[in-house]
């Protein structure tokens, strides 16, 4: 099967991390009627990690794995996920009767690399918000902690879990979007065929902002009126996407600064450490920056940030992933398997423990990584107590 894009639909993805509105421009989007824009179909993830499937699976997860492994390196593994993807798409935009279909899914930036593979001419639409507001609405819609991010130990643990593949609180995720997840989507910016749309404008100016970014996809921005929160049935059927724009019927602008009260002090370090000085004044935030320094937080100066990345790389590259992408989050590695202890039993066993003791390798180094942050930040700490009391 040869790729021929000719027949395939047209797909455009609008990426950006969670909590930083990619639901409300999905939904200003959907108003066009030519653009369909569902919540979060999550459909690369799901094709990276193809042949992953649960452990408890009765055929056994590691021959699943294997098995189709071994079956899709034989043939062109991309063509066949995008013929996949198109198919579903396709009978997404007939029943819609539209005729551009954007994929909104913060976390497609853990396969980013998979995803140009796929869809190499379709346009992005990246959204950027502040990551100090990011961070107050994970805290106040997920209840997520971020002083624990200021006990790097506490953290690699959660990260052992991970790589393990144990049950690991929402907070490891979380926080790897902001160390991870932010930069890597800011390296888009400038790109071909990407539009980036800052939060703050959207919401201060909807309707400039959303004729831009439609008219930048190909499409009449007169088509669409003017930017309300109209309710399409396609959000209130689905489980996903931020439940909150459900009880909206106009867009304002007080969530651009309702993190200034959201945030602790101390919360507020712990974001600026996790993104770094140089990203915030890059992404345009410097007088966000500011005043975060205002009211007590102080820079640790930049191999603090880079710290908290290459704790989290660790883990993420661990992890591996199906489409060869660092941030992948699925393993294809062979273990012992009850079901399938036959002719190749010594060889899976043998793989088995080196996995293993990479594994603890791995797990070691994060450990160590760990305890050399910790010590970073206790002599930041103390350095900016010392210049206090001058």
């Amino acid at each position: 099967m040869s790729r021929d894009l000719s027949y395939s639909p047209t797909v455009g993805f609008l990426l950006g991390l969670p909590r930083s509105g990619t639901t409300l421009l999905a939904h200003l989007l959907q108003r066009h009627p030519d653009i369909m824009s569902p919540p979060e179909p999550w459909l690369m993830l799901a094709l990276e990690a193809f042949g992953t499937v649960d452990h408890r699976h009765p055929a056994g997860s590691s021959l699943v794995g294997a098995a189709t492994s071994e079956f899709l390196d034989r043939i062109d593994r991309a063509v066949v996920s995008r013929a996949l993807a198109d198919a579903a798409y396709g009978q997404y935009l007939t029943a819609a009767s539209k005729r551009t279909f954007i994929d909104k899914t913060p976390r497609y930036w853990m396969v980013l690399d998979f995803l140009d593979s796929l869809y190499p001419e379709a346009p992005r639409i990246l959204i950027m918000r502040n990551p100090y507001a990011i961070a107050a609405s994970l805290k106040s819609t997920w209840d997520i902690p971020l002083l624990s991010a200021s006990s790097p130990s506490a953290i690699a643990s959660c990260l052992s879990d991970l790589a393990r593949g144990l049950p690991t609180p929402a907070v490891v995720s979380c926080l790897a979007d902001l160390v991870l997840g932010l930069p890597t989507l800011a390296a888009l910016r400038g790109r071909r065929q990407t539009q980036v749309v800052q939060y703050e404008l959207l919401v201060m100016r909807p309707d400039e902002e959303i004729r831009r970014v439609i008219a930048g996809l190909g499409h009449d921005p007169t088509d669409v009126a003017s930017a309300t929160v109209e309710q399409a049935d396609v959000f209130r059927s689905s489980t996903f996407g931020d439940r909150k724009i459900l009880e909206k019927t106009a867009i304002d602008d007080r969530s651009v600064q309702a993190w200034r009260t959201a945030l602790s002090t101390e919360e507020m370090q712990v974001v600026t450490d996790l993104i770094g000085t140089e990203l915030l004044i890059e992404l345009g935030y410097e007088q966000d920056l500011r005043y975060a320094q205002q009211v007590g937080t102080v820079d640790r100066g930049p191999a603090v940030t880079e710290a908290y990345r290459q704790l989290f790389r660790t883990c993420w590259d661990l992890r591996g992933g199906t489409g060869g992408a660092s941030f992948g989050v699925s393993t294809h590695a062979r273990e012992p398997n009850g079901i399938g202890q036959q002719a190749g039993e010594s060889s899976s066993v043998s793989e088995a423990q080196r996995l293993a003791e990479k594994t603890e390798e791995h797990l070691r180094l994060m450990n160590s990584m760990a305890a050399q942050l910790e010590q970073a930040l206790r002599a930041a700490k103390g350095g900016h107590d010392s210049w206090l009391g001058h």
